[in-house]
Order: C-alpha cells, then sequence, then structure tokens
C-alpha cells in the first residue's frame, strides 16, 4: 500500500505542479507540490495528509547522484513555510519504503496566493547542511 503512495505522488506530482530537482554538490533535491485532493480518502488517512480543495503538501526527497542512488536517502531536514498570512515550522513526516525514504510537508494555503518554503537540510553520509527556498503560487480546488 505504501508503495502506491510512493507511485501515485511521483505520477501526481509532474501533472501537479512538476518534480523539480537541485543540486547540491553530489546530491539533488527532489521536491513536487501535491494537491491532497489528489490522494485518495484512504491513502490519505494511512499517512495522516488532511484532504481538502486549499490543502496541499511538499514532497521531498534526496539522492546521492554521484553513488547512482535511485532511490531517496534519509536527511535531517527542519524548515518553515508562510504566506502573506499564516506560517509556521514545516510539520514533516517521514516515509520509509524498503530502501526509498522520502518526506511529506502538509500545508493549507490561501486561493491564488504565493506560499513560500525555506529549509536546511543534511543528507545521511554528509557532514554538510544546505539551505534551500523557493516560492509557488498554489489555486483552490474545487
Amino acid at each position: 500500500m505504501k508503495h502506491l503512495l510512493a507511485v501515485s505522488l511521483m505520477l501526481w506530482s509532474t501533472l501537479v505542479a512538476g518534480q523539480q530537482s537541485e543540486r547540491f554538490d553530489q546530491f539533488e533535491l527532489h521536491y513536487s507540490i501535491v494537491y491532497s485532493t489528489f490522494l485518495t480518502p484512504e491513502i490519505a488517512a494511512e499517512f495522516g495528509i488532511p484532504r481538502g480543495k486549499d490543502k496541499a503538501m511538499l514532497t521531498l526527497s534526496v539522492r546521492d547522484a554521484e553513488a547512482s542512488d535511485v532511490e531517496g536517502r534519509p536527511m535531517r531536514i527542519k524548515g518553515r513555510t508562510w504566506d502573506l498570512i499564516t506560517g509556521g515550522d514545516m510539520t514533516i513526516k517521514e516515509v520509509r519504503e524498503g530502501r526509498a525514504t522520502y518526506y511529506l510537508i502538509p500545508f493549507e494555503f490561501l486561493d491564488r496566493e504565493y506560499r513560500f518554503f525555506e529549509f536546511d537540510f543534511t543528507p545521511e553520509g554528509s557532514d554538510q547542511t544546505y539551505s534551500y527556498k523557493f516560492k509557488t503560487q498554489l489555486w483552490r480546488q474545487e
């Protein structure tokens, strides 16, 4: 069942906001925004992801590109997210499936407003902490 979530998230993320990636030395950070309404009620409940027209989640994974990793590896991560009205620390859910590790960060958003994300992460096997920030515009899902 969990494997189904990972596959579903990857497929949906390419449809929603497109999976994006950034390189940090030998590590590649993959991230995407998934509207929670794309999750079935059963999958959302299993992972504690609230569903709604103004709810989404950021998915994150990091891999060692030079080691030809295809699965995401564990990382320490901490950050915050905000819009014009609300904000706070990220609530991060770690998901491990076999050798793959990825992270789900659910959040609420304002219709047609920008949502900002800023976080630091340290991939397993690295002493280096990296910082990343981005913004994205979201639309309420009716």
